[in-house]
């Protein structure tokens, strides 16, 4: 059943993404949600009222978070439980045609499951989750190098970054160099990838849903900088990282 269910949603995942291309070509509305900061297209809204249709005929009993509100009022993560982000990235698809993605991800009995990010100007397809291993289209991932955070990339949200939350410009600092990409799909993309060694953000189930089960899947370790559990059902300062650099981190921060 889950390779059936992989299947479909690869598929409509990889439709969404070329009726996204095809709308950035004609006209859309931008409107403001709570600051100059936060956007959304009509491009969101209808990416997210496609998708949760058919994800509702592919998986008929299944609750639905999405970050635009045609979802489910979902107070708890038991059965299935699909968390989607139409247009992850909303900032760089208005201004730089790039850099964003579209994400879905299974949770079952609350535990990550199936993950999609589709790298939707590159076409690449991130898929897969613990039982089906970690793809970027049709070839399969390696385990990504287990650097320390002197040896790698570290990617930091532009506004943890700035404000310097949780101590992340020591961090920041401890690393090789930096990375800000503005999409929490692209920056997970480079972490499965090994590309990056390390991310400190702050996301809601949306945002994080679908590089969580990819990067656990990868042996990555994704945490509450609190180190408290992560809930699905609200928004969580994390830090994903290899194994080394998640301690070399929480050692400098803590």
């Amino acid at each position: 059943m889950l390779a059936e269910i992989d299947q479909q949603i690869q598929t409509l995942i990889r439709e969404v993404g070329e009726r996204t291309k095809a709308a950035m070509k004609a006209d859309f509305t931008i409107d403001e949600k709570t600051s100059p900061h936060d956007l959304v297209t009509t491009v969101d809204k209808q990416n997210e009222q496609i998708i949760n249709q058919r994800l509702r005929e592919i998986d008929p009993t299944a609750q639905i978070i999405s970050e635009e509100g045609f979802g489910d009022q979902v107070h708890d993560i038991h059965g299935h439980v699909w968390i989607v982000d139409p247009v992850d990235g909303t900032m760089n698809f208005i201004m730089e045609r790039e850099n964003f993605a579209i994400m879905l991800a299974l949770y079952i009995d609350g535990q990550p499951t199936l993950g999609y990010i589709l790298d939707v100007m590159k076409g690449l397809l991130y898929h897969g989750g613990p039982a089906l291993g970690v793809w970027e289209d049709d070839h399969q991932l390696s385990t990504p190098l287990n650097r320390g955070l002197r040896d790698g990339l570290i990617d930091v949200s532009s506004r943890i970054l700035m404000n310097d939350l949780h101590h992340a410009q020591t961090a920041a600092k401890a690393a090789r160099s930096i990375r800000v990409f503005g999409s929490a799909g692209i920056s997970m993309t480079q972490l499965i990838t090994g590309r990056t060694g390390a991310y400190i953000t702050n996301l809601k189930p949306w945002d994080l849903a679908p590089g969580r089960v990819l990067a656990e899947a990868q042996g990555l370790v994704v945490k509450r900088i609190d180190e408290q559990p992560i809930d699905m059902l609200s928004s969580n300062f994390v830090l994903v990282a290899t194994p080394k650099a998640a301690k070399d981190i929480m050692e400098l921060i803590n």
